[in-house]
């Protein structure tokens, strides 16, 4: 139940995290003045975790949408498999948001 819930929370956090994509590649195009803009902001503590945040909802919704894939083909409906799947769920998308965050903060040398 809480994955399906996260689920949808997640689709409207990529959602409005679609806007800031948006923002990045307008600044990008416009112009160095508009681009440090959404440097600073995106640089600040604040920023960070926006981003991660929208990092780790791209992960969740991911694999919580692989999940619902293969119910669609009618495996994982046991009570224990979709508890244990919804969990497995949970901490995959942690792993991955962290990683790649981590590498992403590597890349860029800081």
């Amino acid at each position: 139940m809480a994955a399906s819930i996260t689920h949808r929370a997640t689709g409207m956090a990529l959602a409005a995290g679609t806007l800031l994509l948006a923002w990045w590649v307008i600044a990008a195009a416009t112009g160095s003045d508009a681009y440090e803009t959404f440097q600073h902001v995106a640089n600040q503590p604040l920023g960070q975790v926006v981003l991660f945040s929208f990092l780790w909802s791209l992960s969740f919704h991911l694999l919580n949408g692989i999940r619902h894939l293969f119910w669609d083909l009618g495996y994982g409906f046991a009570v224990k498999t979709a508890f244990a799947t919804g969990v497995l769920v949970f901490l995959l998308s942690l792993a991955l948001a962290v990683s790649v965050f981590w590498m992403g903060y590597m890349a860029r040398g800081t």
